[in-house]
């Protein structure tokens, strides 16, 4: 027995609108859908461009804080130009956290999103 494709990743948030504001606003993702679990946990699903694959926001009210281990978890999406990508930043008072780095599968860098958590992004050869 295999499993099929994978659906989606989940990130639990401490704030919930400025991070898929953070995803939408920055990374130009688009909310595909949003609403509340049998459990209380209020969930918003985003999608890349050319991806099938959703990433699951979830804020569940009344837990413990996030904390975002350092390097422990990362999403990784491609751009045509991380200098342009690097400018789209600036314009909402961002900048790399690291990189840009050449690497075997072109040059890499990264951004940080609210709550710690890693984005990679990918200028492929």
């Amino acid at each position: 027995m295999k499993v099929g494709k994978l659906l989606h990743t989940r990130y639990r948030v401490n704030d919930l609108e400025r991070t898929v504001t953070f995803y939408r606003d920055i990374l130009g993702l688009t909310e595909v859908k949003r609403h509340k679990s049998p459990r209380g946990s209020e969930l918003v699903f985003l999608q890349a461009n050319g991806s099938e694959e959703l990433i699951e926001i979830c804020f569940l009210p009344g837990s413990e804080p996030v904390k975002c281990q350092a390097d422990l978890t990362h999403l990784a999406f491609a751009v045509d130009s991380l200098a342009e990508f690097e400018k789209h930043l600036a314009q909402h008072g961002l900048k790399f956290s690291d990189g840009p780095t050449p690497s075997g599968s072109g040059t890499i860098a990264f951004v940080d999103a609210p709550e710690g958590y890693e984005i990679e992004l990918i200028q492929k050869k």
